[in-house]
């Protein structure tokens, strides 16, 4: 028997499966602007946004949410990616007057659903516009696109803040943060799909993690091209199927018209009625309305609605 999914009630869940890069010194906008997709003038104590690093190709090494802080800048972004992304920004960074390093261990994040009266509680009155962020008391919290919010805090208020979070709201499993994230349609950047997706693949441009007027930095004109030329074949979706056994990050999925591999799974999780994902899936396939994991006898998957629209027009205009 699984657990229960109660995504639709308050809760509060740690985030142990991301770490936080964190990029310091009086270069670390400058440095960060030719790396990233995200323009870091829209930045500031007061939001955050989404982002990517690429390739020279387009190709996506990282996916992350970025946030001023202190000196600096700091990046979350899944775990098993933090140690190659440090290692390679320091070559670059040495040429800057910047600082990297891995604060993981400096800080408890942690997701809420539900907990805007805990925040306040914490002295941390969050506006509810997405990316939102207020500072109080070296802690920080950010707003996300769906309502759900982020609480960052050092290390050493860990025990007072977890007191608090427990008093007020159930501590839920990572997977009901992560259908939560799956039903925003925010995809992200795993070890297992490094260097395979652009931006445009998980709809990063339509969450504010991409801009295009900002200049150039690592990938750009591929990203650009993409976007300006709209030849792109594969984009994400979401898609629900049958059971409870959580398919992992790029997992194939085939269709039996095209015979072969039609896309990934980017991220899914359980819910109360079986597995929802996402997943980026050739369009064509899509339309066909006949995919399946894992293979062609695999289970059938069913098309869910996003929570957003894609506008080439708006989006060019950050």
């Amino acid at each position: 028997m699984t657990d229960l999914v109660f995504t639709d009630s308050a809760f509060f869940c740690r985030l142990s499966h991301e770490g936080l890069l964190a990029v310091r010194g009086p270069d670390a906008s400058k440095f960060l602007q030719g790396q990233l997709t995200c323009n870091l003038n829209y930045l500031s104590a007061d939001t955050a946004s989404l982002g990517a690093r690429c390739t020279p190709k387009g190709r996506m090494l990282s996916s992350f949410r970025i946030v001023q802080q202190g000196d600096g800048y700091l990046l979350a972004m899944a775990s098993e990616l933090l140690d190659s992304q440090l290692t390679d920004l320091q070559k670059y960074a040495a040429f800057s007057k910047s600082k990297l390093s891995d604060e993981s261990a400096q800080w408890l994040r942690i997701g809420l659903q539900g907990g805007d009266a805990v925040l306040a509680s914490l002295g941390l009155s969050l506006p509810v516009t997405a990316d939102s962020v207020i500072h109080v008391d070296n802690m920080l919290a950010v707003r996300l696109s769906d309502g759900r919010s982020e609480l960052w805090a050092p290390a050493a208020q860990a025990e007072t803040v977890l007191a608090t979070l427990t008093a007020q709201l159930r501590e839920a499993p990572l997977n009901d943060w992560l259908l939560a994230q799956v039903r925003a349609g925010i995809g992200q950047v795993f070890g297992a799909n490094r260097e395979q997706l652009i931006p445009q693949m998980i709809n990063l441009q339509a969450l504010g993690g991409v801009s295009f007027k900002k200049g150039c930095y690592t990938g750009q004109e591929i990203v650009a091209r993409m976007q300006y030329l709209g030849k792109l074949k594969r984009r994400l979706y979401r898609l629900s199927l049958a059971g409870d056994a959580v398919p992992a990050v790029a997992t194939p999925l085939f269709s039996p018209v095209h015979g072969s591999s039609v896309g990934d799974v980017v991220l899914a999780a359980r819910s109360s009625d079986g597995i929802e994902l996402l997943a980026v899936v050739q369009e064509d396939a899509l339309l066909d309305g006949n995919l399946h994991l894992g293979s062609l006898e695999g289970p059938a998957l069913q098309r869910l609605d996003l929570p957003y629209t894609l506008d080439a027009d708006r989006e060019i205009q950050r």
